[in-house]
Order: C-alpha cells, then structure tokens, then sequence
C-alpha cells in the first residue's frame, strides 16, 4: 500500500469524477469542489458529452444534472447502467424532482444530491462513490486475472511487501530445478507456493503429487512414496507405484515433511541425493527426475538440534527457502483477501457480495488470524451466507507477546494501510478519516513504509 495509488503495481488508472451539468456556474462549483478535494474531475454541458467519455472499464464516477438539454440525466443515466450495470452515477436534482430521484434510484442510480447542495456533501457522496468504484474495478481486475491460472498475482494475493517479495523470489525460483522449503504456520498457503512452483515451471506439463507426511500411518508412507512390487508384503496384491515415481518429471509436493519418520526421511535422503528411488520388494532402482517442495509449520533446524529430524536431511532439503508470513504480519493484505474469498463464494454459493462496514472491517483487522489465510477463506464464507462471526475476542499474538510499544506500532501499522486502501490512496481522506494531521498521517506512512 502506498500514499498514491498510481504508484502501485497491477493498480487501475486514478479514478476520476464526471460532471455533466449544463448550468456553467453549478458546473465551475462542482469543478473547484473536486479539486480542492484532491479528486481528479472532468466536466462537460451535455449528456451526449458525457456519454461520449464513458466506456465500459470507466475508471471513476458520473455525476450528472437530472434536467439537461437533449438527452436529460435520466436517459443518460439507464444508458450508462445499461453499458456498465457497476457504474455509480450520482442524480444532482431539484426541489420538485423527488418523484424522479425515487425513479433514478430504483433505475439505477447510486444516489441523489438534492439542490442546493454544499461542496462538502457533494465530496463527500462522490468518496463514497469512488470508494465503490476502486472496489469494484478491483474485484474485475481480479476476476480477469484469475482467467489466467499461470498469473501469479492472482494465485498468491497481496501487495504487502512480504508478499512482493515472495512473489519475486518463486518467479526466480519456478523455473530452476532446485529442491525448496516451505515454512509457514497453518494456513498461510503452502501448498499454494508449491502449485504456483509447478505451474510457473517447464515442469507444468507432467505430475504435481502431493502427499500430506502427517496424514499417512506410518506403516503406509513407506509404500506411498517409493512404492511397492507385488507380494512386497501382505496385502501387496500388486505393483504399485509410489508418489515419487509418479512425480518423474514433474513435482513431489510434501507437506508436513516435519512428520515423516525417521526411518522414512533416510530413505528419502538417499533419493533426493542419488535421483533413484528403489521400489519396496524390488532391488531395481529407477531414475527419477522430479523436484522436491517440502513445506514444514516447524522449525526443522530446531528440531534437528534437538535429534527430531535428521539434518543432513534438512540441509538437503533447504537448499531454497520461502518463508510465508502469517496473515497478522501483513494485515494490510486483508481487505483484498476477504473480497477475494467472498467473491469466491458468492459465486459458488448464488448469493450476492455483502457490504462489510467500517467497524466491522475493524474487527478483521484488529484479530489475531491463528488460522491464518485459512481461517480469513472460512469468515468470508461466513459472511456471504449471513452467518454472523465475533472477531473481537481473540487476543493477537502482538498482544500476547510483544512489548505495549510493538503492539500499538503493529495496530496503527495495519489501520493506516487498510484506510488508505479504502480511500484509494486519497491522503486528505485517510487523514480526515482518521482524525489525524495530514504532515503526522505522512510521518506514519514514511515510518510503516507503507509508501512507494
């Protein structure tokens, strides 16, 4: 997140305000209301102007007379919702045009400004219509992106820094064959990292296989990974082939590798080392040419120390690292997260986008996430469907373990970031909305980094 969001990678263009308003001396006002306001605006005298500017991806709002010559705001306004059903058009009208605000209203419009009006009214509707509009335009950028599974943006979604940067380094590390770490708590999208591994490779063509170390017996994962020949024993009716194997080529994805056993991790070692694997029962070994992710929620160097996991093994293993930050270390990513998931669920549930208000967006903000990205997909679901969620109680880990200092830093940290993505980056806004100095708003930008 950044003070302008014109500086922001993967960003729609600034958004803009439309005037269209035949009295040139309303029109001036709406103008200088604008600019003060900081709002990029552009304003013509007649619909058939206006509806000449206006395309399908229109990167703002229209704000528009009801009466006008020609073409009137009325006819203007079904045209534009009919070419852009999400676009916000706002009815200035007069006083005996109620009947027609009503009709506007249920035709379409996002809202009415009754005339007079005061500049201050007027920005503030207009905020609120940009802010509807970023939002939007952001959820379709999303969608077109999401069209293309091999775009990294929308697999791994983020503009954290940490986030940037784990982007960076799996775009150098796809297509290499090195073997890579994964380390991250539960839920911060391991397996996630792993495809994207995959997919972004030369790789993609063949297997991605994946097996979870810690959902298997261990009388099992032996045979799940190298496989086994017929007769190997009992119950081995048949060959079978193991999840290595199966991998040539391709990818072998192990998750929760911190739980294999140990007498199964020096068997692993011998393959990652020599590229054979050797099939239970048999004495022939097969070449394999498959790279290895393996993702761990421990600290596998610790428990190296401590005799728990081998560390030739994990050396072997860590020749690569990502690391995945929980999602309350980049609290800023949480907005874009929960839109994300919701529309995900909208659509596979039929049911429409909720509005998430300001307090309660607060709450996701200020809550600890154990889950992690996880647990944010299940609350987006629960929102979608009207089921109601409390995330006031769970006290963060910054409040747990930090000092009052870190806490309070972490907290400020992720409100700024989430208010100047809600005002699309606007500094008079997020500074008014946040009830603080423009010049101290700009410090705590500098200070979080939350600029450029």
């Amino acid at each position: 997140m950044t003070s302008s969001p014109s500086s922001q990678p993967n960003q729609s263009p600034a958004l803009k305000v439309l005037i269209v308003e035949d009295d040139p001396n309303v029109r001036l006002g709406c103008e200088q209301a604008m600019q003060l306001a900081g709002i990029p605006v552009q304003a013509v005298a007649s619909a058939e102007a206006g509806q000449r500017l206006v395309g399908p991806d229109f990167p703002g709002v229209v704000v528009t007379d009801m009466r006008l010559p020609g073409m009137d705001g009325m006819q203007l306004l079904r045209a534009l919702v009919t070419q852009d059903a999400a676009l916000p058009v706002i009815m200035i009208t007069g006083h005996g045009d109620v009947t027609l605000a009503v009709e506007a209203m249920r035709s379409g419009a996002y809202d009415f400004i009754p005339k007079p009006f005061s500049p201050d009214h007027l920005v503030e509707v207009v905020s609120r219509a940009l802010e509807k509009r970023a939002l939007t335009m952001e959820v379709e950028s999303l969608r077109r992106r999401l069209d293309h599974r091999d775009a990294i943006e929308a697999r791994l979604i983020g503009r954290s820094p940490q986030m940037e940067r784990v982007r960076r380094l799996l775009l150098e590390l796809a297509d290499t064959s090195v073997d890579v770490l994964i380390v991250g708590e539960t839920g911060t999208g391991k397996e996630a990292v792993a495809r994207c591994l995959h997919d972004l490779s030369s790789r993609s063509a063949a297997n991605y296989v994946a097996l979870n170390c810690g959902g298997l017996p261990d009388n099992l994962i032996d045979s799940e990974l190298f496989g086994h020949e017929a007769g190997a024993f009992t119950g081995a009716q048949k060959r079978r082939i193991g999840k290595i194997e199966h991998a040539n080529g391709g990818t072998l994805f192990l998750d929760e590798v911190e739980s294999m056993p140990v007498a199964v991790q020096i068997k692993l070692l011998r393959v990652l080392q020599e590229r054979m694997v050797e099939r239970l029962g048999s004495n022939a070994l097969i070449p394999v040419a498959c790279r290895v992710v393996a993702a761990t929620k421990e600290d596998l160097r610790e428990l190296a120390d401590r005799q728990k996991f081998r560390a030739d093994l994990y050396y072997r293993l860590n020749v690569a690292r990502v690391e995945l930050p929980p999602l309350r270390e980049r609290r800023e990513d949480i907005p874009l997260l929960l839109e994300h998931f919701m529309l995900y669920a909208a659509q596979q549930h039929q049911r429409p986008i909720p509005e998430v208000g300001r307090e309660q967006m607060q709450q996701l903000m200020a809550h600890a996430w154990p889950g992690n990205v996880r647990e944010l997909r299940n609350a987006a679901e629960c929102l979608v469907l009207g089921l109601s969620r409390d995330f006031g109680t769970t006290p963060s880990p910054e409040a747990r373990g930090a000092s009052l200092a870190e806490a309070v830093d972490n907290f400020e940290r992720s409100l700024i970031a989430a208010e100047l993505r809600r005002q699309n980056g606007n500094l008079a806004r997020s500074s008014e909305a946040l009830q603080v100095a423009k010049t101290t708003l700009h410090d705590k930008i500098r200070k979080y980094g939350l600029a450029g």
